[in-house]
């Protein structure tokens, strides 16, 4: 079965170039396809298009991040970073 990914849920990819990244799912294109980004390799104007199962989620989103995309506020590279960043630091001291 298909995970089911939301705008602004935070996922692995599972295959590819960028096997073992995080990144955070900035839209859903169908219901094969998303278009995730990290802020950094795959900045938010040119997020990468991924097949969904490619992905492996992780239950956490994006709560800011989220409801900038739905409401179509400009997300800035350094917000996806940040809260990734955040992220692999609070799984680090675990």
């Amino acid at each position: 079965m298909m995970p089911k990914l939301e705008v602004g849920q935070v996922v692995y990819s599972t295959a590819g170039r960028d096997e073992g990244r995080i990144f955070i799912v900035l839209g859903i294109i169908d219901d094969n396809y998303v278009y995730i980004s990290d802020g950094d390799l795959r900045k938010v104007s040119k997020p990468k298009k991924k097949k969904i199962k490619h992905l492996r989620e992780t239950g956490m989103i994006a709560d800011t991040i989220r409801e900038k995309l739905l409401s179509n506020k400009k997300v800035e590279d350094f917000e996806i970073r940040d809260y990734l960043a955040l992220l692999s630091k609070k799984e680090q001291e675990v």
